[in-house]
């Protein structure tokens, strides 16, 4: 897969990830997702916690708080990300995105507030739509 200027190609990336999704359904019959992950995590934190409190929610009756296939993936696409960022050479650490700087300021704290405000939002919706 050539890189250029850093960047995969969107196309190949499109595919290789539609083959993803296709398999994800063909082997399990379910969709690829996250949303689901992310509140197994909060369960399994809160199980370390209290298990008999996890025991008796009615939602960790049906889905239990466990790593599973899905898990899993969202730990993949972490991990992918990675290196393909690494891979790429465009691996940056920085507090406050470039693009988010000149239009807002490089306020660090600001930008928390708003990434972390825009994550609820959207698992919100995605939890809302049972996805």
């Amino acid at each position: 897969m050539k890189m250029e200027q850093g960047q995969w190609n969107p196309y190949v990336a499109g595919a290789l990830s539609g083959l993803v999704i296709v398999g994800s359904v063909w082997l399990t019959g379910k969709f690829a997702g996250a949303s689901t992950s992310f509140v197994r995590s909060a369960g399994m934190i809160e199980q370390f916690f209290s298990p008999e409190r996890v025991s008796q929610m009615e939602y960790f009756l049906k889905e239990k708080p466990i790593v599973e296939w899905q898990w899993m993936f969202v730990l993949g696409i972490m991990i992918g990300s990675l290196v393909a960022a690494l891979t790429s050479g465009s691996f940056k650490s920085q507090a406050v995105p470039d693009m988010w700087q000149a239009k807002f300021g490089p306020s660090v704290s600001k930008r928390g507030l708003v990434a972390f405000g825009g994550g609820l939002i959207a698992m919100y919706g995605a939890r809302l739509a049972d996805g």
